[in-house]
């Protein structure tokens, strides 16, 4: 797929003549799947958040820390309906800066939220999320939540905690949440998304990647409780190696001091394109 346009600090000639290659070589790949031609589109909404609209136009969402986030930008911040309706959420783990608004949301769309099993399961039972939005899987397990559009759980090597205020006590708890996953997101076209989720360095990385196949990698960054730049840099060259890369999860805890430069330097000499992107910018393939 061919980046047509980017919005925002970085220049739509430059990310275009990056990709130029990888567009020939993913339209011979992936001979027209099912006909689809329209474009697909990211919006991020800072540390793992995403929006992906899909070639056929649905909308996807991934780890929503919308209203907590401290660099979501205000209009979304402000009013979760501007994200507009969603199609399908997904979340990684129950850490807040990953399930953030995610019941909200799917109460609001009435829309299921796909995530670990045992994350799922103590959302329903302690009231947090109505059991019928509620889709449990586990690693390796592959969905299909929506025509054409397939999903895989995939490793991730994190934790996972959910903390909620019991309303009856008003204490602060405490509850397992079960094992964080990553997503291996199929669109109708064919084209591959990786989002890591919340990960440190595994060497199953290279299994997931050359058994999937990734296109675009959504990686985090920061540190402290997930890869660094150094590390995340060695993952891509070593294990991943895929043709483009979005680095995630920085910016947004004072813990997490990884930094968009740090990790450049670190990519340098690579083949591997770096598609950099502020909060509430948008990228189209």
């Amino acid at each position: 797929m061919r980046i047509h346009s980017f919005t925002g600090a970085i220049g739509v000639t430059l990310i275009a003549s990056l990709l130029l290659a990888f567009t020939a070589t993913t339209q011979a790949q992936t001979p027209a799947a099912a006909g689809v031609q329209g474009k697909t589109e990211l919006l991020w909404f800072g540390q793992a958040g995403f929006r992906i609209k899909t070639p056929a136009g649905k909308m996807i969402l991934i780890d929503p820390w919308i209203t907590g986030g401290p660099k979501t930008p205000p209009m979304y911040k402000n009013d979760l309906a501007a994200i507009g309706p969603i199609d399908l959420l997904l979340v990684t783990h129950a850490h807040v800066d990953h399930l953030g608004d995610a019941p909200a949301i799917a109460k609001m769309n009435n829309t299921k939220l796909y995530g670990p099993a045992d994350m799922v399961t103590p959302l329903t039972t302690l009231g947090i999320l109505p059991a019928d939005l509620g889709h449990r899987f586990n690693k390796t397990g592959r969905v299909t939540p929506l025509p054409g559009i397939k999903v895989t759980a995939v490793q991730a090597e994190h934790s996972s905690l959910l903390v909620w205020k019991n309303p009856a006590t008003e204490k602060m708890e405490s509850h397992p949440a079960g094992e964080p996953m990553g997503y291996i997101i199929e669109l109708e076209n064919g084209f591959k998304i990786w989002h890591m989720g919340d990960t440190g360095l595994f060497s199953d990385m290279k299994f997931i990647s050359e058994h999937y196949k990734p296109d675009l990698v959504l990686i985090p960054i920061g540190g402290n409780f997930t890869m660094a730049p150094d590390d995340a840099a060695y993952a891509l060259r070593t294990w991943v190696k895929p043709k483009m890369v979005i680095p995630m999860h920085y910016g947004s805890n004072p813990m997490t001091k990884g930094t968009l430069a740090e990790f450049q330097d670190a990519m340098k000499g690579s083949s591997i394109k770096i598609i950099p992107m502020a909060e509430g910018e948008t990228v189209q393939f």
